[in-house]
């Protein structure tokens, strides 16, 4: 494999470096990033479209049967070529054994007014497609703030540089408080990429970021699937005017999506080798919630007399429950609301849809609890 052109601390597994995408608040890696490091100079001058399309198709082999989403890169001049790069990207992911849901596709290197509107339609057929887009860069590329409303994306990455610097300068350190905020406004997450120090760590929390990856959250030693050390630092407790507070997108997580067809066994597989995963959440084809299968009275169930040999060969919907849907523009404090109505599944995750009913990710109800109480 390529050596990176930067230093980069990660894991390795089938060729690739990976890095974990960290959720401070939940302490627990909820995707993936792929690197399969640059190819030679000819290459590059040959077809860059070719080549962003082939590092992350060979991330998504690389990762394998992982249960967690991947985090892919494709340049803005990419998507700005039309719809030719995009299906090759989606039958190579699909080749890979990945779907649209479980990679998130970050646009990275701006958006000059000259390709915007290329790009912008690039981005709504990544959407379309099923697939979650990020922006990469946000506060030093040409990426204008109203994209946040046009491109919709369910997660911004902050720029590395910027994320670095706000540890020592305060007018940065404002910067990065108030591209939280208006990212939390509208309905979307922010990364911070790069973290190299606990210092920074506790710097980026302190001012609203929740997610973070870089080399001082990836042991050496680290590989997709496997938890991560996660020093959360405490933030101060603020007192301002009363407003309806973060929308529940803020806390959503990547969930753990099989067909509403799936056989009990076959969770029972998925749950296995999904660390931290409180439930999986049922779709049909067009990724709409159908039931959800909590993992605790789904253990149960299975572990009594004779409960594998009954249930392991029939449909897992036999043993999950209606799903709990909150949509994702909704407050939080609302969606804590609707998890008390049901006093038997008070803590069960929260479903989070889109406009039109599509999975987007799940809410543990302890996140909303922890965060509202502060």
């Amino acid at each position: 494999m390529a050596v990176l052109d930067t230093p980069l601390s990660a894991g390795v597994a089938g060729g690739a470096l990976f890095e974990p995408v960290v959720d401070l608040d939940a302490g627990a890696v909820i995707a993936v990033t792929a690197h399969t490091g640059p190819p030679g100079p000819a290459e590059l001058s040959a077809d860059p479209a070719a080549e962003d399309v082939r590092r992350a198709v060979e991330g998504a082999r690389a990762l394998g049967g992982v249960p967690l989403p991947l985090r892919v890169t494709l340049r803005a001049e990419t998507l700005a070529l039309g719809r030719g790069p995009l299906t090759r990207l989606h039958h190579g992911l699909h080749e890979a054994g990945r779907q649209p849901r479980d990679v998130i596709v970050c646009v990275a290197g701006g958006f000059p007014p000259a390709v915007r509107a290329a790009v912008a339609a690039g981005v709504s057929d990544l959407r379309h497609a099923g697939y979650p887009v990020a922006f990469a860069g946000l506060g030093a590329a040409h990426a204008p703030l109203d994209l946040l409303l046009d491109g919709t994306p369910s997660l911004v990455e902050i720029d590395r540089d910027l994320a670095r610097r706000a540890v020592a300068d305060p007018r940065r350190a404002a910067l990065v408080a108030g591209l939280v905020t208006v990212a939390h406004r509208v309905g979307t997450r922010v990364l911070a990429p790069g973290v190299q120090t606990e210092e920074q760590l506790a710097k980026l929390r302190a001012l609203g970021v929740r997610l973070v990856q870089g080399p001082f959250l990836t042991p050496r030693d680290w590989r997709p699937g496997q938890p991560v050390p996660v020093p959360v630092p405490a933030v101060e407790e603020t007192y301002g005017t009363a407003d309806l507070g973060p929308r529940v997108s803020e806390f959503t997580l990547p969930a753990v999506t099989m067909p509403d067809t799936a056989s009990a066994g076959e969770v029972l597989d998925a749950l296995a080798g999904a660390d931290g995963t409180g439930s999986i959440v049922l779709v049909d084809a067009r990724h709409r919630p159908r039931a959800t299968v909590n993992k605790s009275r789904f253990l149960l169930t299975l572990s009594g007399p004779f409960g594998h040999a009954l249930h392991a060969s029939k449909p897992a919907v036999r043993l999950a429950d209606e799903p709990r849907l909150v949509p994702r523009t909704v407050p939080a404090v609302a969606a804590l609301r609707a998890a008390g109505r049901d006093e038997e599944r008070v803590y069960d995750d929260l479903v989070v849809i889109d406009e039109i009913g599509r999975c987007q990710g799940v809410v543990r109800v302890a996140d909303l609890i922890r965060a509202l109480s502060r």
